[in-house]
C-alpha cells in the first residue's frame, strides 16, 4: 500500500510548522524561569536562615551555639545548601498544586454549614452505613477518623506545650 503525501500551504499547516518550534522554546524558557526562580528562592531562604541563626546565637548565648551545633548549623554550606534548596523546591511545588487543583478556603459560611449538615445526615442514616459496609468505604472513613484524631492530639500537645500532661508549676 502506497501512501501519498500532499504538501500544502494552507494557513493551518504553516501555523503548525511555525508554532511548534516556538512552543518548544517557550517550554524550555518556562523551565529555565522556574529554575531561576527556585535559585532566587534558595538564596533568599539561605540569607534569612543565616540571619535567624545568628540572631538566635546572640540571644541564646552558649545555649544557642550548642543547639546550633546539635542541629548541624555549624557544618559547612555543603550540608545546608541542599536542605534549603529542597525546602524552596517543595514550597514551589506546593504552590503549583494549590493553583492547579483550585484549592481555596470556602467563600461563604453556608458552604461550610452545608458540608457539616451532609456529614451529620450521613452519620445518622443507617442505610448509608450499610452501603458503606457493602462498598468497603468504611476503611476509608476509618482512616479519615484516625487522621482527624491525630491532628486533634497534635493540637493538644502544641496547646499544652508539653508532650504528656500539663505543667503544674
Amino acid at each position: 500500500m502506497m501512501r501519498t503525501v500532499f504538501f500544502t500551504s494552507s494557513p493551518a499547516f504553516l501555523f503548525r510548522r511555525v508554532a511548534r518550534p516556538a512552543a518548544r522554546s517557550a517550554r524550555f524558557a518556562s523551565t529555565e524561569a522556574a529554575q531561576k526562580k527556585a535559585q532566587e528562592a534558595l538564596g533568599t531562604a539561605q540569607k534569612q536562615a543565616e540571619r535567624l541563626f545568628e540572631t538566635a546565637k546572640k540571644n541564646l548565648g552558649p545555649l544557642g551555639e550548642r543547639a546550633g551545633a546539635l542541629l548541624g548549623l555549624e557544618l559547612s554550606v555543603a550540608y545546608r545548601q541542599p536542605l534549603f534548596y529542597n525546602a524552596a523546591v517543595a514550597r514551589e511545588v506546593l504552590k503549583q498544586v494549590y493553583i492547579a487543583e483550585n484549592l481555596a478556603p470556602p467563600r461563604s459560611l453556608s458552604t461550610v454549614l452545608d458540608a457539616y449538615r451532609t456529614i451529620l445526615a450521613r452519620a445518622k442514616d443507617p442505610a448509608y452505613w450499610r452501603q458503606a459496609l457493602a462498598n468497603g468505604e468504611v476503611t476509608r472513613l476509618a482512616i479519615y477518623g484516625v487522621e482527624a484524631y491525630g491532628i486533634f492530639k497534635i493540637g493538644e500537645i502544641i496547646g499544652r506545650r508539653n508532650l504528656v500532661g500539663y505543667s503544674l508549676h
